[in-house]
């Protein structure tokens, strides 16, 4: 970690810090569009007090409605290497900015959020806040914004030569009282960042550590905005930590951008930050269907995938997706691209006749940008220049995770066009999805890219979004732009519009659990839709009650997918095959049951998601509670879309507390209604958790006994009401996510035209209809 200062009153050992100590100077643009700030680092009194003195520059820019960009720089002249985040994918709005001066100093006007610079002397201060004067969101205030050197210079001179010297560039936002900060990226610790010591920098560190493996240069606050800082590569933050009153984002370089994004809600700040990196890819409702992996070490062959569906189907357990995961190449081959001919002598073959006999719709398999020696495709990579190298011209190579493997050079657009090549013999054999695996181990060190425009160290991070984007465009080229589905592990900021992710390798423990929903929450309110986990945990072998418990969360989830290390996670094997009510088979089918009836709110909330840059499945209380403070901290629970809140339980017991905002909810499982706010105590089996509507909420659910996610979501629906009033409507979305008409509660509490409806239809007007469920048993405590 980068720290400035040892304590409030001393800077760090061996660090020189300048701070910007006034606003010497205001240029502004014609039109009216920006202002750039001079500031020199002590303040000036007298004309001799501006020779010898570093000066840092605060550009500041209207970027869109409620958008502003600022910018500190130190030395304009250096380079500004790339590559550089993916900005307005769809266009820059049009904005017209307004440069305002009045008593309280010059205002910078973008749509609804406005930086004043103060116009008190000698003095360095920008406010930022709302266009009206009605919220103030942060400031840089006093020594928030400068540059520091290590080590300390014993002369200026010495700075003549900066390669023997770090030079880093630091902006500290204001944190006000009670403030929360959420988001930069997945991560599994306290879901509130404050207090915590942040690195973004890409790492293969499982869920039970501060490392992450999707990195996010965005956070958002409780107070009504949100700050997206411009740079995909290593940043160190220390939110309230090293200042407690302060957000501190150093970077090492001689310039630091970043956008401030008002709301005011939080919906709205994802919708702006969507804008400005780009909004969520969309994905066919098959995906949405449970995923079964052979999981990872694990022995299997043909004859194991076709017992492990076989088994499925026979315990009324639909599967949509099947995955092979590594070892469908031979060990130290991967990723070659070619399937075990001995296990799998016909993998074209075989993928048809699981299809045809509908045990699966669909089929996934693993693959990584790393590249083993031992591999087929090494040597051809190697000679054609597809791989990373050395600066002396080796290609870049180590033995962690595969023997001699190399790294695939994603800025050499040659072998981009290779690797497509490559997925397309996949497809060909009639694969339909991509797990795009690792890609956090870049190297920064005595690597030259085929780009030479790029930093090492900004590549780190950006990989992810280079090789994602590669699969998905290939996806989208074979299957449709609206049918590509990847599951990937490695993301940075942008990588929502390559859906889908997964939360990477987590422990089969109670603690795990909770992280892995920590992580996606984390995500979700950085501006991902769909977000996945292992269902069980992947390291270990998780005890029935851990896996049930998990099966329950899981399939809540947007994407569900049941995927282990060194073991099955097909039920039977968990334990022993319990064919009563209670065990894992039985378990399983009811949530997948569940997930299937409820395709028709879940089809139409993705739609709502993807327009809005918002998480569907893992979505926080807090984004659609924003003035309930309890909300902020939850994190143990959440929404599955904005009408349904679901509480996970970490006890075998089946005991858990959680937490209802303001409103009536009413047990989607009971139809027992509960008023808000307060914290409540249940008991659960395992078919059932705490699972609550929301007030004013039109309900439309498949029929029971549909099997599968893709059907006809106005057939043979029930249509149930919870607690609604004139104008509560469900928007009908079809099995393509297209949107086809909408139902509207009328003045007389009932539905005003059910003419979209076809089949047998049934209205329930107080919840839905509990007939045909089976026996079931939740205790308050």
């Amino acid at each position: 970690m980068v720290r400035l200062r040892d304590g409030q009153w001393m800077t760090a050992e061996g660090m020189k810090v300048d701070y910007a100590e006034e606003v010497y100077d205001i240029a502004s643009q014609e039109d009216q569009q920006a202002m750039s700030l001079l500031c020199p680092t002590k303040k000036v009194l007298s004309r001799g007090d501006s020779l010898n003195l570093p000066t840092i520059t605060v550009d500041l820019k209207a970027e869109m409605d409620g958008v502003i960009s600022v910018e500190a720089t130190h030395f304009a002249g250096a380079q500004n290497k790339g590559p550089h985040f993916d900005l307005f994918p769809d266009g820059q709005p049009s904005i017209s900015g307004k440069i305002v001066k009045s008593g309280k100093g010059t205002t910078l006007e973008s749509g609804s959020v406005a930086v004043t610079i103060s116009s008190d002397p000698h003095t360095f201060n920008l406010e930022f806040h709302s266009t009206d004067r009605s919220q103030t969101l942060t400031t840089l205030g006093h020594r928030s914004t400068g540059y520091a050197v290590t080590p300390y210079p014993s002369n200026p001179m010495q700075l003549g030569d900066l390669r023997d010297f770090k030079h880093y560039m630091f902006l500290q936002t204001n944190l006000s009282v009670g403030e929360s900060v959420h988001g930069l990226g997945e991560r599994f610790g306290a879901w509130n960042k404050v207090g915590q010591a942040v690195t973004l920098w890409n790492s293969d560190g499982g869920t039970s550590s501060d490392q992450a493996y999707k990195n996010v240069p965005f956070w958002m606050s409780n107070k009504g905005y949100g700050v997206f800082i411009d740079n995909p590569g290593r940043i160190e933050m220390e939110i309230g930590s090293e200042r407690c009153c302060r957000v501190q984002t150093t970077i090492e370089s001689q310039r630091l951008k970043m956008y401030i994004i008002y709301g005011p809600t939080p919906k709205d700040i994802l919708k702006r930050y969507s804008a400005l990196t780009g909004r969520p890819g969309k994905v066919p409702a098959w995906s949405y269907g449970l995923w079964l992996s052979t999981s990872f070490t694990t022995n299997y062959d043909e004859k194991t995938v076709t017992s492990f569906l076989e088994g499925m189907k026979a315990r009324n357990t639909p599967v949509e997706v099947f995955h092979f995961d590594c070892f469908w190449m031979k060990a130290f081959t991967w990723t070659d691209f070619v399937f075990d001919s001995e296990r799998f002598p016909d993998p074209k073959g075989q993928i048809a006749r699981i299809k045809e006999s509908g045990l699966c719709k669909k089929v996934c398999v693993w693959i990584n940008p790393y590249i083993a020696q031992h591999g087929a495709a090494f040597k051809h990579a190697a000679e054609k220049g597809y791989l990373l190298k050395r600066k002396n011209g080796d290609i870049w190579q180590w033995d962690l995770w595969q023997a001699g493997m190399g790294l695939l050079d994603v800025t050499n657009p040659e072998a981009a066009a290779w690797y497509v090549e490559c997925l397309d013999g996949l497809f060909d054999k009639g694969v339909d999805a991509i797990k795009t695996d690792f890609g956090e181990r870049i190297p920064t060190q005595d690597v030259q890219w085929f780009d030479e425009t790029v930093d090492p160290i900004r590549m780190h991070n950006y990989y992810s979004f280079v090789y994602n984007q590669i699969v998905y465009r290939a996806l989208q080229k074979r299957f449709g732009d609206d049918q590509a589905v990847l599951f990937a592990r490695a993301s940075t900021a942008g990588c929502q519009r390559f859906p889908l992710q997964w939360g990477g390798d987590c422990e089969s423990t109670p603690e795990a659990f909770a992280e892995s929903i920590r992580g996606g929450l984390s995500l979700g309110i950085s501006g991902f839709s769909f977000w996945s986990c292992d269902i069980g945990g992947f390291e270990g072998y998780p005890p029935p009650w851990i896996y049930k418990r998990w099966v329950a969360m899981g399939l809540l989830c947007s994407h569900s997918r049941l995927h282990g290390s060194n073991s099955y996670r097909v039920p039977w094997t968990v334990d022993d095959d319990d064919k009563t009510e209670e065990g894992c088979s039985k378990t399983l089918a009811k949530w997948t049951a569940l997930k299937n009836r409820l395709m028709p709110y879940i089809i139409s909330q993705a739609a709502e998601s993807i327009a809005g840059g918002l998480p569907l499945s893992l979505r926080s209380v807090a984004l659609e509670f924003p003035n309930d403070p309890t909300a902020w901290y939850i994190e143990r629970q959440f929404m599955l879309g904005s009408q349904i809140l679901a509480a996970p339980i970490f006890q075998e017991s089946g005991e858990v507390e959680f937490y209802l905002p303001k409103g009536k909810w009413t047990s989607y499982f009971t139809n027992e209604v509960k008023s808000g706010p307060g914290w409540f105590k249940e008991k659960h089996a395992f078919g059932t958790l705490p699972l609550y509507v929301r007030e004013n909420t039109v309900l439309v659910l498949g029929n029971r006994s549909q099997a599968g996610t893709v059907y006809d979501y106005t057939k043979d629906v029930e249509v149930a009401l919870y607690q609604v009033s004139i104008g509560a409507k469900a928007i009908l979305v079809n099995n393509e996510g297209e949107e086809i008409g909408e139902l509207v509660v009328g003045a007389d509490g009932k539905l005003t035209d059910t003419s979209i409806l076809t089949g047998d239809v049934k209205i329930s007007e107080v919840g839905r209809s509990l007939d045909g469920d089976a026996p079931i048993s939740i205790t308050s405590w």
